[in-house]
C-alpha cells in the first residue's frame, strides 16, 4: 500500500480518498474529474475484465484523461484499489430489528457471501489495514446492531464481528478458487477417482456425505458450507451471553 516516508502505510490519504466529496459544507463548483468517478471506472472495468485489467492507463482512457491526471487524484494503484473495493462493496442490507438477532446475521451473511461470489476480484484486494471507508464501516456497523442485541458489549462485538467477517471472506476465496474453472461435477468425479479411503478416511466420509444430499441453511441465503460454521458461531454466541449473564447474576447475589 502507500507509505509515507517508508513507514508504512499513509492511513491519513487513505481516508483523505476514501471520504472524498463526502465533507459536509463544501463550496464552489465541483472538479471536472473526482475520486469518485475514478473509483466508479475502476469497479466497472474490474467486473467486465477482472482485476488484471485495472490499470492507470485502462481508466484514464475510459474517462478521456491523461494518466498523469488520474494520478493527481489517487497517487498509486494500491490506493486505487482501496477506494474502488470500498465503492464495489455498496451498502449493507436493511435488518429487521425488531426479530432475533439469528435471521438478522445470517441476512448480513448472506449478502455479504452473494457480494463476494458477485464480484470475486474484490477478495483479492489487498488488505493492508481495517476498512475505513464509508461502505464498509456501514457494513461493519450494520453487523454489530444485532451482535449488540444479542447481548454482546463494547469490544466483544467487534471481536465478534470481524471475526465472521473473516469467516465469510476466507470462505468464499476458498469456494471460489476451488471452483475456479471446474464445476461442482467435475470436482466431485476428482475426488471420487482420486481420494483412497483408507489414505484419507475423513475427506471421504465428508465427501460421502455431501453426495448423499448437504443440508442447506434455513432460510436458504447461505451454501452449507458456510452454514454450518455460522451456526454455530451463532450457538457460541449465545452461549456466551448467557454464561455472562449467569455470572453476572451470581455476583450480586454474592
Amino acid at each position: 500500500m502507500t507509505t509515507r516516508d517508508g513507514k508504512g502505510p499513509d492511513l491519513q490519504r487513505s481516508l483523505t480518498l476514501l471520504w472524498s466529496g463526502r465533507a459536509r459544507g463544501q463550496r464552489g463548483p465541483r472538479p471536472k474529474l473526482s475520486v469518485a468517478q475514478i473509483a466508479d471506472a475502476a469497479v466497472r472495468i474490474a467486473d467486465a475484465d477482472g482485476l488484471e485489467a485495472l490499470s492507470m492507463q485502462r481508466i484514464a482512457a475510459e474517462l478521456g484523461y491523461s494518466t498523469m491526471s488520474i494520478y493527481n487524484h489517487i497517487p498509486s494503484k494500491d490506493l486505487l484499489l482501496e477506494v474502488a473495493a470500498d465503492v464495489a462493496a455498496g451498502q449493507p442490507p436493511e435488518l429487521d430489528r425488531t426479530a432475533d438477532f439469528r435471521p438478522a446475521v445470517r441476512h448480513w451473511v448472506g449478502a455479504l457471501w452473494a457480494g463476494f461470489h458477485s464480484r470475486p476480484w474484490l477478495l483479492r484486494v489487498p488488505l493492508d489495514h481495517a476498512p475505513v471507508g464509508p461502505n464498509q464501516l456501514a457494513w461493519l456497523d450494520r453487523l454489530l446492531q444485532p451482535l449488540l442485541a444479542a447481548g454482546l458489549v463494547g469490544g466483544e462485538a467487534r471481536a465478534a464481528a470481524l471475526h465472521l467477517t473473516a469467516v465469510v471472506r476466507g470462505t468464499a476465496q476458498i469456494s471460489l478458487s476451488l471452483t475456479n474453472g471446474h464445476t461442482g461435477a467435475d470436482l466431485a468425479q476428482a475426488i471420487d477417482e482420486l481420494i483412497d479411503p483408507d489414505g484419507y478416511p475423513g475427506l471421504a466420509a465428508v465427501h460421502a456425505a455431501e453426495v448423499a444430499g448437504s443440508r442447506l441453511a434455513e432460510d436458504g441465503t447461505m451454501t452449507a458450507e458456510l452454514s454450518f460454521g455460522v451456526e454455530r458461531f451463532l450457538d457460541g454466541v449465545e452461549a456466551w451471553v448467557a454464561a455472562e449473564t449467569r455470572r453476572d447474576s451470581d455476583n450480586r447475589d454474592n
